[in-house]
């Protein structure tokens, strides 16, 4: 009985591993459209926002069936705790995926984003993807270092996001209120999926120590 309850233990764990994943592929894939202006791309990613939803679903549904059913204590019940909360992020940060997609769909022809905004938001697109596709691992391996140091890449981001903000600022700017807001919502966006990120790994700092990480001055 006890071993049945590890494996599924696990299988929780294996769950959120595989819808980081899907949330890595959203993260790519709606970039691309983004930056092709590729609308049926860009579709793909907002249709399949459903099975990033599903699988919240069938964890949570998991996740409190465990709990109801056989009260864990310790490093368990922190496990479970843990994955209730992150699955709130993975699921927040595929919608933020679609709304990029969905800012790629609205300029469709054109594309979303002016020349002069584009180096910026690669660098902030790349960021955030590396930062998913880190916080897969870390789950996968609870691993505390790499954890730590996902909340200091997080600066990154950061000075990237203060670079948006510079060009939209800029005398040079001369693309108007429209293309503005979009560039300005976009990089919240990938800013808001790098931060989902960091929290999923702090979680999995508490997952392991049983203490809350302190922030990163």
């Amino acid at each position: 009985m006890r071993e049945l309850y590890h494996e599924q233990l696990e299988s929780v764990v294996a769950d959120l591993v595989a819808m980081t994943e899907q949330v890595k592929v959203a993260t790519r894939r709606a970039t691309q459209a983004l930056f092709t202006a590729d609308v049926e791309l860009a579709e793909s990613v907002i249709s399949a926002d459903v099975h990033i939803d599903e699988r919240r679903v069938s964890i949570e549904d998991r996740s409190f069936d465990l709990l109801a059913r056989q009260q864990p204590v310790a490093g368990d019940l922190r496990m479970l705790v843990a994955a209730l909360r992150m699955v709130a992020d993975l699921e927040r940060m595929g919608d933020l995926a679609v709304h990029i997609a969905k800012v790629a769909r609205l300029r469709y022809p054109d594309h979303a984003l002016p020349p002069s905004a584009e180096p910026v938001m690669k660098e902030m697109a790349d960021v955030a993807e590396m930062m998913v596709a880190a916080a897969s691992e870390i789950v996968a391996n609870r691993d505390v270092e790499a954890a730590a140091e996902l909340e200091r890449e997080d600066e990154i981001m950061d000075r990237l996001r203060r670079a948006n903000f510079r060009t939209l600022l800029s005398d040079g700017w001369e693309h108007g209120v429209e293309p503005a807001v979009d560039v300005a919502l976009l990089g919240r966006y990938y800013e808001r999926i790098a931060d989902h990120a960091v929290s999923m790994a702090r979680r999995v700092i508490y997952l392991v120590t049983g203490e809350h990480p302190a922030p990163v001055s």
